[in-house]
């Protein structure tokens, strides 16, 4: 049975491990980076299947006006079992309605998002990292 909850630690491996049979690309080979990036966020969900951690959602917000999910990533063998789209919906409950849900997709997730109620935004920018 999966099961989802707010971490009240994190194995830095196991979420590296996620990360890399995700697909998504993070700097998994800087594990001092990985480490920051989760204990800087102050909205985190795991997804486990009889404890072992299958998937996860990152998210940086002030709980009021808008909220950024960083990084949303789900174990390959895991994927398409609604698995991602449960995470959002334990963020959208969390920070409630009247907080904005705000992210900024990979090219091969652009076509995920919609099918979990994002709407696509034609008004944002970026500046991006230089690594």
């Amino acid at each position: 049975m999966i099961t989802y909850e707010i971490p009240k630690n994190f194995d830095i491996e196991k979420i590296i491990e996620v990360f890399e049979s995700s697909g998504i690309v993070r700097p998994t080979k800087e594990k001092e980076r990985i480490k920051s990036m989760f204990e800087n966020a102050n909205l985190i969900y795991f997804a486990y299947d009889n404890g072992q951690l299958i998937g996860l959602v990152r998210c940086v917000t002030d709980f009021s006006y808008c909220c950024y999910l960083s990084d949303l990533a789900v174990k390959k063998d895991y994927q398409k079992q609604g698995i991602g789209k449960m995470l959002i919906e334990k963020v959208r409950e969390h920070i409630g309605e009247k907080v904005a849900l705000i992210l900024l997709s990979a090219i091969p997730a652009m076509n995920y998002y919609p099918k979990v109620n994002f709407e696509k935004a034609d008004n944002a920018f970026i500046i991006k990292r230089k690594s």
